[in-house]
């Protein structure tokens, strides 16, 4: 049986990162490359997962990796975005929204002794439960968010300009721009209510479990 690093998803995995740092050394020398190569390694982020299901090579390893490599990607989006876009703070608000969430997710799933964060039968909420049981729509939210992102940045001027204004400024671009802007707005504005929604009921399975703990 072969060693689960040398999996096929651990595999891309492993070539997901490189491209990441390709990408990133020439986020500032060439936008267009980096737009390239970013959205590149986000597709090979469902290629790896449709590799795990077909020769069953799911993996506690390739799940964790999976996740760290979106995070640490996207967070350093929008760090970048933070130094382009007036005021930052929105961006790293976003951040830390997005690995806090995340992380609890993570570590709430594996408290309550489950194979995987994206288990959510038991959970009452229903926005959370079609995102995790629905893959289109996580998708679409998911693609919508990353696309969203790299607009903002291939759109930044050199120096730090408002973001509200950069938004207005995309409005006035191409009808086909304005479409694809206005649709990446709405999957990035459902994905943070997501991402509130999973911190909180996340953060409350931790509770209760402290609760049962304590008994």
């Amino acid at each position: 049986m072969p060693s689960v690093y040398l999996y096929i998803p651990n595999i891309i995995g492993y070539f997901r990162i490189i491209i990441n740092f390709i990408a990133f050394a020439v986020c500032y020398s060439n936008k267009a490359l980096f737009a390239v190569l970013y959205f590149f390694s986000f597709v090979l982020d469902g290629v790896d997962g449709w590799f795990a299901r077909k020769f069953n090579q799911a993996s506690t390893f390739g799940a964790v990796l999976d996740m760290v490599t979106d995070r640490v990607s996207t967070a350093c989006l929008l760090a970048l975005l933070s130094q382009f876009y007036r005021p930052g703070l929105v961006f790293l608000i976003l951040l830390g929204l997005d690995i806090t969430s995340h992380w609890f997710q993570m570590y709430s799933s594996f408290l309550s002794g489950k194979t995987s964060h994206k288990d959510v039968k038991h959970t009452g909420n229903w926005l959370l439960k079609l995102y995790y049981g629905y893959r289109p729509f996580m998708a679409f939210c998911c693609v919508s968010c990353e696309v969203l992102y790299i607009i903002l940045f291939l759109f930044a001027d050199e120096k730090s300009t408002s973001l509200l204004s950069a938004c207005k400024g995309l409005l006035n671009q191409s009808p086909i721009i304005i479409l694809v802007f206005i649709s990446t707005l709405v999957g990035w504005a459902v994905k943070q209510v997501t991402n509130v929604i999973q911190m909180k009921t996340a953060a409350d399975a931790c509770v209760v479990y402290d609760l049962k703990r304590s008994k």
